[in-house]
């Protein structure tokens, strides 16, 4: 060897391609790729992110206390067992670092979030990736799969990029198969989007079983993804075992500050919440209105749809023709959905824009 070699399974992760925020030719356009909030981020949250540049000279809190004691204050939580990161991306690489390893096993279905595989190679275990139902979780199909080798089970719920739901039966049932070493990591990214009464039960879950793990941002309907932060909530054991991985000081001062903010700003996620879910039922219902057509609708519980093309118009032309018209969305054939696009819900004006675009590109493809 004449230079550093990677080790293979490093050398094996197909990198995460980030969704884009200019067209082809370089134009700055509307994006609907990143499933960001459609109205900004709250006014308190705002404020203090500003207030915080008068320490910029000073290493923020390493333990993050005013987040988690504000954090387990809002969702009846023991603050000792919350967890932090840069974005729940980073919770979900600690708790695959934490639990397994080569020879390992990191479980997850198909058509989930891209960071799972990686999040597995990155530590040498191996990542198995289980057929869906429909796009959805299927949780016989992945207790089919288990193995003594299987360590962690990653289920995003609501899942990216497909938007599907898992019940709170559901999501119970599969806990109870799992083995007690198994640790179940339940990925609520998009948790705030769901109605009260949708609730999945994966906190009141991890507040008793000392193999789940619930991870959350405030990336999306908080509006702070430029700050990337993320939290989770397990047991005192799984918490401890990450904490050894965790990088220091990794949530800045200001987005510490900001998210601290955010977690009280309930008329703002209430506002983002209704918005979401109007135009989120009016955009699949225009989709509808083109099933003849071959076009779909994935019913969703997120801040996107993803649509499936099925007919004279293809995915990867309604990609273009959108970028063409000024709308970046989310086109995955890495991941097996070259038929698709994910669509985020963006503004009034940019649903009704989007829309009417399908409706002209399906009438060009005959």
């Amino acid at each position: 060897m004449t230079s550093p070699q990677p080790k293979p399974w490093i050398q094996a992760i197909a990198p995460y391609v980030p969704g884009r925020a200019t067209t082809s030719d370089g134009r700055r356009v509307a994006k609907l790729s990143a499933n960001e909030n459609p109205l900004g981020t709250s006014g308190p949250a705002r404020a203090a992110f500003a207030a915080a540049a008068a320490t910029l000279d000073r290493y923020p809190d390493a333990s993050a206390a005013a987040l988690r004691e504000a954090l387990a204050a809002k969702h009846g939580l023991d603050p000792a067992r919350v967890i932090y990161g840069t974005g729940s991306d980073d919770i979900l690489h600690l708790a695959a670092g934490a639990f397994a390893g080569p020879g390992d096993e990191v479980m997850f279905m198909r058509y989930g979030f891209a960071v799972y595989p990686i999040a597995a190679r990155r530590v040498g275990a191996e990542p198995v990736e289980v057929a869906d139902l429909d796009y959805g979780t299927d949780v016989d199909g992945l207790l089919a799969r288990v193995t003594p080798r299987t360590r962690v089970v990653f289920v995003a719920n609501p899942n990216n990029p497909t938007g599907t739901f898992v019940g709170k039966d559901e999501l119970a049932r599969l806990h109870a198969g799992l083995p007690a070493d198994c640790l179940l990591v339940v990925d609520q990214a998009y948790a705030e989007y769901i109605e009260a009464g949708d609730d999945d039960g994966a906190l009141a879950l991890a507040e008793t079983a000392p193999n789940v793990f619930v991870t959350r941002t405030f990336s999306k309907i908080h509006g702070l993804a430029a700050e990337r932060i993320g939290w989770g909530y397990g047991s005192a054991t799984v918490i401890d075992a990450m904490h050894r991985i965790r990088a220091p000081f990794n949530v800045s001062t200001a987005g510490q500050a900001a998210a601290v903010a955010a977690v009280d700003a309930d008329d703002f996620v209430a506002a983002s919440r209704d918005h979401n879910a109007r135009w989120r039922a009016w955009f699949e219902g225009r989709i509808a209105a083109h099933g003849d057509r071959g076009l779909r609708a994935i019913p969703s519980k997120a801040n996107f749809v993803l649509v499936e093309f099925s007919g004279a118009l293809t995915a990867e032309r309604a990609y273009g023709g959108l970028m063409d018209a000024g709308f970046i969305t989310r086109w995955l054939p890495g991941q097996g959905l070259a038929h698709a696009l994910r669509i985020t819900i963006g503004t009034e004006a940019e649903m009704r824009a989007v829309a009417d675009v399908l409706d002209a590109l399906v009438a060009e493809a005959g």
